[in-house]
């Protein structure tokens, strides 16, 4: 990763390739940066000290470096040091409270991180509890909280540094990507850089060296509004760095401001933003309607991490119609997968046309099914799978890594956890997250088509759907809703809405009103926070999240 940015930025030294409010930095000095942070590193004893050939697939030779940052030139400048450095980063969700931060750098083995001064209270408060944690580097901001003790400002440790070009890297050294552990605890997933550099960050899969990158390079000025800790908007960030763009920031790391969004998309004349889901669709459509922005620069706005409903893609293409909007499938275990695009007259969520190298495996994980694939008459709902450049695994556990990442027949697949039907005509039915599946009744009914069902009522602004125990069912679906403000509707009326969309027996027997619908940063849904409103008996044995 770090080759082919010092050799793209040599084709481009003096364009922008970061900025981030009054921040605008250069190709050069993005790589002079990220050079002192590599030795700086290095200089200390942190990088690699077991090649990967020398090592069981779970297991890393290279010392790893969490990232708890809110979004900010310095979340890419430390993903792309560490990868320069031999350093494996990976991301951290900047909202663990200190027991959910003790697991995570215990399970990740950290020892470097980097961290803003907001969180130095929280991560003062395990320090005693993670002994690996050998190097703090604190960013400063808007708290103004003290250095913590031992630690050494982000901006010192790059001053004293070197900026001569690293030790040569390995396309063997590892990027780490933590799921977001909102069904259970989250994992490592390890990526030879070598692979996620094609499946993860949007490599050429056709490029057979760096001069090969460099030559395929367009550019393109990508605004990423989600945070960085999640996959899609690091991916899109190194992706457009590799396509020899420019990746802005949003001014208002924190949160997602809808006006920030969109007057930078007007300033800047982006031309590429990448959204999550519905949480973010949402306020930047109500913001469109509610102020005047030139958006013509604008052709492509990407959705990742969470689906997009097709009646906000029309709303959003009525606004501005010149837009193509694209659904991007994928996960930390899989990578990249499937891709759906819209526009003007042709929106649509959850079917996806089937791309190289994505199957769909049988219930049992026996066999690839071929398209139109019934039992007893009816599509039989697979699990969607990937074969060819894999991750590794997760790190330190084989036992999960084989049952996610089964062989069958002689090929290594990954298996996320997404059901899926394949259509007679090749496309992809995407049905849900099995780990979010209610079974009701003996039927098996998937959460995210019962939200968009719901959600396609004009007065609700977000909903979340899970199961909970039921003497009749087995367990019986609850929708968790948050009603547009002044909009007041009834059960009955969202009942009949949904209806429109999905079969009776997946209505939801109950809903639940909330003033707000919690997600992650990402905008993903909290399905273990959703459990705990349906049912707060559930909150007693909080094993049974897991």
């Amino acid at each position: 990763m770090g080759e082919i940015h010092e050799a793209i930025a040599k084709s481009r030294p003096d364009e922008d390739c970061l900025v981030f409010r009054d921040r605008r930095l250069t190709w050069q000095e993005v790589t002079e940066r990220t050079r002192r942070l590599a030795n700086f590193l290095n200089d200390r004893g942190y990088g690699c000290h077991t090649e990967r050939s020398q090592l069981a697939q779970q297991e890393s030779g290279q010392d790893h470096l969490a990232i708890y940052l809110h979004n900010g030139n310095e979340y890419l400048e430390c993903m792309l040091g560490a990868f320069k450095g031999r350093v494996a980063p990976f991301n951290v969700n900047y909202r663990y409270v200190a027991e959910e931060l003790t697991y995570l750098l215990h399970d990740s083995a950290a020892s470097v991180i980097v961290f803003h001064s907001i969180f130095a209270p929280t991560l003062e408060s395990v320090l005693a509890d993670a002994p690996q944690l050998t190097l703090l580097l604190q960013v400063q901001d808007e708290s103004n909280n003290a250095l913590l003790p031992g630690a050494i400002w982000y901006e010192d440790a790059l001053e004293s540094s070197r900026d001569d070009e690293p030790s040569p890297a390995s396309p063997d050294d590892l990027y780490i990507l933590y799921t977001g552990g909102t069904t259970g605890m989250p994992k490592g997933v390890m990526w030879r850089q070598g692979d996620a550099l094609v499946e993860c960050f949007g490599g050429s899969r056709l490029a057979q060296t760096i001069e090969d990158f460099v030559a395929e390079t367009k550019g393109r000025l990508a605004l990423v509004a989600p945070p960085f800790m999640h996959g899609a908007g690091h991916w899109v960030a190194f992706g457009s760095w590799n396509a020899g763009g420019t990746v802005f920031v949003p001014s208002i790391p924190e949160r997602l401001d809808a006006h920030d969004i969109w007057s930078m998309v007007e300033q800047e004349k982006i031309d590429f933003l990448l959204i999550v889901g519905d949480a973010f669709a949402r306020p930047l459509i109500d913001q469109l309607k509610a102020r005047t922005y030139d958006i013509s620069s604008l052709t492509v706005v990407i959705s990742g991490g969470a689906a997009l409903s097709a009646h906000y893609k029309n709303e959003l293409l009525q606004l501005a119609p010149h837009l193509m909007i694209i659904d991007g499938l994928g996960s930390s275990e899989a990578g990249g997968q499937l891709t759906h695009m819209s526009a003007v007259g042709g929106a649509s969520t959850g079917t996806f046309p089937l791309s190289p190298n994505n199957h769909v495996l049988s219930e049992d994980l026996s066999e690839v099914l071929e398209p139109g694939h019934t039992e007893s008459g009816h599509p039989e709902a697979g699990w969607l799978a990937k074969s060819g450049r894999l991750a590794l695994g997760y790190f330190g556990d084989a036992e999960k890594t084989s049952k996610t990442y089964p062989v069958i027949n002689g090929v290594r697949y990954v298996v996320p956890g997404d059901r899926a039907v394949l259509t007679s005509d090749g496309l992809v039915d995407l049905r849900g997250r099995d780990s979010v599946t209610i079974n009701s009744g003996g039927e098996k009914i998937f959460a995210e088509e019962v939200e968009m069902a719901v959600k396609a009522h004009p007065a609700v602004l977000d909903c979340v759907v899970t199961g909970r125990p039921s003497e009749r069912w087995g367990n019986e679906v609850v929708a968790i809703v948050q009603l547009r403000v002044g909009a007041p509707t009834t059960n009955q009326d969202l009942t009949e809405e949904a209806a429109k969309h999905i079969a009776r027996y997946k209505l939801p027997k109950d809903f639940v009103y909330v003033d707000h619908i919690v997600r992650s940063p990402s905008g993903k849904a909290d399905y273990r926070w959703a459990k705990s409103i349906a049912n707060p008996a559930s909150i007693a044995n909080p094993a049974t999240d897991h």
